[in-house]
């Protein structure tokens, strides 16, 4: 038993120790723009594996009965993203857009390892770079492509007079006296945001969707150009709850605390039954 609870409080204590990783994430990224927070809930976990055997006379000596397994401790069951908005900072900047629905995200092309990738974020604070043949390309901070309506990059030609970003995502541009919609950005909908996986930069995509036996279409769709509610010269801050976060850190703190106790009161129990032994 004593072996067990020093197990037990071991395998508890690594896990406690994610959950303080991403609380520390969560309130480094308080002051960043569009982050959304992440909770992780903990589940038990089964730490030893019993066969289940059929032969009978095997399973002599089995601490459970049979197709009954041994758990013990606790671990990260799973991750769950807050896409709920952040509050709106009004910057007067063009390229500055803040969604105002929940679940909603741009869409960007992010070159990886395995080539082009389609990731998703809710930062709307965006840049326009020069490219070839007079055009600007409308990117990220970080400089990744934003897609547009028909999944390309959205370029736009230079010499305009004015440009605004309307609510629906679509950019006006005069020259001159001529005023048409040059471009439209892209707006999908996390339909299961749990799925979703952070790669960092504030960005996330979209799992092996064949091994969870989810459709692309289960997870993310499409957002009509009536459903969409984008508020231009706007920025949404971090949903982070800085109070939330830090009641959490001290209640996992004090969990760490209590699991590494248990392991030095196991371990003086264990030395006074081998000197009782001896």
């Amino acid at each position: 038993m004593v072996n067990r609870a020093m197990m037990q409080s071991a395998v508890t204590m690594g896990q406690v120790q994610k959950k303080l990783d991403l609380i520390g994430t969560n309130l480094s990224n308080s002051n960043t723009t569009g982050y959304k927070a992440r909770q992780a809930d903990f589940t038990s976990l089964l730490i030893q594996n019993i066969d289940n055997l059929k032969d009978e006379d095997a399973a002599v000596g089995r601490e459970t009965p049979d197709g009954i397994r041994l758990g013990s401790g606790a671990r990260i069951g799973h991750t769950n993203l807050n896409l709920s908005q952040g509050s709106l900072q009004t910057t007067d900047r063009e390229l500055d857009v803040a969604m105002l629905e929940d679940r909603h995200m741009f869409q960007m092309q992010v070159n990886t390892e395995d080539g082009p990738e389609t990731q998703y974020t809710r930062a709307g604070n965006f840049y326009f770079s020069p490219v070839e043949d007079n055009q600007l390309l409308l990117t990220t901070s970080e400089g990744h492509p934003v897609l547009g309506d028909n999944g390309e990059e959205i370029l736009i030609e230079e010499g305009f007079d004015e440009f605004s970003i309307q609510e629906d995502g679509s950019f006006l541009v005069r020259r001159g006296e001529e005023q048409e919609t040059e471009a439209q950005l892209d707006v999908i909908e996390a339909i299961r945001p749990r799925m979703l996986e952070a790669v960092g930069g504030n960005r996330f995509r979209l799992p092996d969707t064949e091994e969870l036996g989810f459709d692309e279409d289960e997870i993310l769709a499409f957002v009509a150009d009536e459903d969409r509610s984008l508020q231009s010269q706007t920025l949404e801050a971090s949903n982070v709850d800085t109070g939330e976060q830090m009641v959490n850190m001290m209640n996992m703190q004090r969990a760490y605390q209590f699991n590494a106790r248990s392991i030095s009161t196991s371990d003086e129990m264990m030395g006074l039954v081998n000197q009782l032994r001896s």
